[in-house]
């Protein structure tokens, strides 16, 4: 079987034979060949040749919808519902947060998890990709668990200084780290560590003289 490197070196198949399409469809044609290149050749060799090759377009085509491939990745993983999640309301913060990160999880351990991985990776050497990404898919852990502490502060388990600080983030943030440093599955088990030893002593029980408090 060819490595990545190869397949990328190999020239996309001419798919233009095909049926043309138009409008939505075509655009919708060129977002799902652009997630097919992502797993095929990864974010590095993916280029608006390839993708316009198997959406069965012209280049100019692709050109006129995204001006970067950056743009046109991000749009790719927002079709596809990367950054989509339920907010759970359980009635209590632990059982909240663990249900959320149980859903990251699940997203991390789909398909699309990989590709996922691999453009987490890229935001080091693509600073157009790193902002995109943190502004439309991976921004969906951090303002659902945001409106998790809201409600808690609503039901007196949180201060509300909470909201605005570093720690508020500090579950989907450790359960990012953890699928980049060892891949998903995220062990359950894992989950409700960073619940139990690490998030909740941090918003439930914090220093008694918070930052500006």
């Amino acid at each position: 079987m060819p490595s990545n490197a190869e397949r990328a070196a190999e020239p996309a198949a001419d798919h233009r034979k095909g049926p043309r399409r138009r409008g939505g469809e075509l655009e919708i044609a060129i977002l799902a060949a652009t997630l097919d290149e992502l797993t095929e050749v990864g974010y590095p060799a993916l280029t608006m040749d390839r993708v316009a090759a198997r959406a069965r377009t012209g280049k100019a085509a692709v050109y006129r919808r995204w001006s970067s491939r950056a743009e046109l990745v991000v749009d790719a993983c927002k079709l596809r519902g990367f950054a989509d999640v339920s907010i759970p309301d359980t009635g209590t913060l632990r059982t909240d947060v663990i249900a959320l990160l149980r859903q990251m999880s699940a997203k991390m351990d789909s398909p699309l998890g990989g590709i996922l991985r691999g453009l987490l990776a890229e935001m080091a050497r693509d600073a157009e990709l790193a902002g995109l990404i943190r502004e439309h898919v991976h921004k969906a852990g951090p303002q659902t668990i945001q409106t998790i502490l809201e409600r808690a502060v609503e039901r007196g388990e949180v201060q509300a200084w909470v909201l605005g600080s570093r720690r508020a983030s500090v579950a989907t943030d450790l359960l990012r780290n953890e699928f980049l440093l060892f891949g998903a599955p995220v062990d359950d088990e894992v989950i409700t560590e960073i619940v139990d030893d690490v998030y909740l002593p941090l918003v439930l029980h914090p220093t008694p003289n918070p930052p500006g408090g």
